[in-house]
């Protein structure tokens, strides 16, 4: 079974369980007077983490001699290594790191999971006076202080919601860039592309965490062509499932495909470079946002309002059929209509929004 779905049936089982049994908390009616140690929860993909950072950034701003640490996963820990903000970053996965964790007394405890119940039950058994989250569920009861959730809102804003709940005073959630790439990481990516460096680029991204997100790499291709054709070499990136596709999509084509060679750092680093991004609702196009790039996101199941970027610079592609969007809380139902909401998205309509931005 996929590890992600066997954490989701655990969560259903033994933490629903597990809130019905644990002792509510005790409401505290004040912050500590002087907030030293702040522990975000994050578990959860990239997108969630990438766009966690602004908060992190407003709340450091707010208290510039916190130490903030992140509790996160194995597949989103690498995001944080952009947030110079976070001192120190745990592992789920990592045994060492709970003991750490346990043995530490923190003054502020953040859960960001949105409605699965392990992060809270964690928030609940570490040592904290304050401990906030959002009041989606029976998991409230865990929380000291608890924000109210919507779909309707843009998932930064959501994030800041939480900070509101803690009566910090934090700046406007950023629409630019949020996310600063080094000098270093710039040198890198004109490495990973020798001849592409001084040449706009269109980067393109067909992966996805579930098919249902995935535009077809047919489609990808000839989006390519087209990109070509206005004189854009194209970059395909991607992790290793996306080796296949990314190979096919920049076949007899000016361009490369980076899939399965990069890391998240210099992933970010190439899109800091490029001319757009093309993709479907993805961690990765969180992570061009963070970096200022203009974006073309494709989106199917997905909740436009809650995920789609905000600002001039990102357009967004949907055929809003009537049972889109479809995906709440992480989990999307079996699709009876075989996925046409992303997979009927002609490359007509993808190009025209794409021209607007060359």
């Amino acid at each position: 079974m996929n590890k992600i779905v066997f954490l989701k049936k655990l969560d259903a089982i033994v933490g629903s369980l597990l809130v019905r049994v644990l002792p509510a908390a005790t409401a505290e009616n004040q912050l500590p007077a002087d907030i030293k140690q702040v522990l975000f929860i994050r578990p959860g993909g990239i997108g969630d983490a990438v766009l966690l950072i602004p908060t992190i950034q407003a709340l450091k701003a707010s208290i510039p001699h916190a130490t903030i640490e992140v509790l996160a996963e194995k597949r989103n820990t690498t995001v944080f290594e952009l947030c110079p903000e976070v001192e120190q970053v745990f592992c789920y996965d990592n045994w060492r790191d709970w003991q750490k964790i346990f043995a530490s007394r923190y003054d502020v405890i953040i859960d960001t999971e949105q409605w699965h119940y392990l992060s809270a039950i964690i928030a609940r058994l570490l040592r904290a006076p304050i401990r906030c989250g959002f009041a989606t569920n029976e998991r409230q009861k865990l929380f000291t202080r608890t924000a109210t959730y919507s779909h309707d809102e843009y998932e930064v804003d959501s994030f800041f919601a939480l900070l509101d709940a803690l009566e910090i005073d934090v700046e406007t959630p950023p629409v630019g860039r949020f996310i600063q790439i080094s000098t270093t990481l710039e040198n890198r990516s004109h490495d990973l592309l020798p001849h592409l460096d001084t040449t706009p680029y269109v980067v393109l991204f067909p992966g996805a965490s579930i098919m249902e997100k995935r535009w077809s790499g047919a489609a990808f291709h000839e989006l390519a062509q087209r990109c070509n054709g206005l004189g854009y070499p194209v970059v395909v990136i991607g992790g290793g499932d996306d080796i296949r596709v990314g190979e096919m999509i920049i076949a007899d084509l000016q361009g490369v495909s980076l899939a399965g060679k990069t890391s998240l750092a210099e992933t970010a680093a190439i899109l800091k470079g490029a001319k757009l991004l093309v993709s479907g609702d993805s961690g990765v196009l969180h992570l061009a946002v963070g970096v200022d790039c203009p974006t073309v996101a494709l989106f199917g199941p997905g909740i436009i309002k809650k995920w789609a970027p905000r600002g001039k610079k990102h357009r967004i592609v949907s055929l809003n059929l009537p049972c889109a969007p479809c995906t709440k809380f992480g989990t999307t139902p079996e699709c009876v209509e075989g996925g046409r909401c992303i997979k009927d998205i002609s490359v007509d309509m993808v190009w025209s929004e794409v021209k607007l931005l060359l």
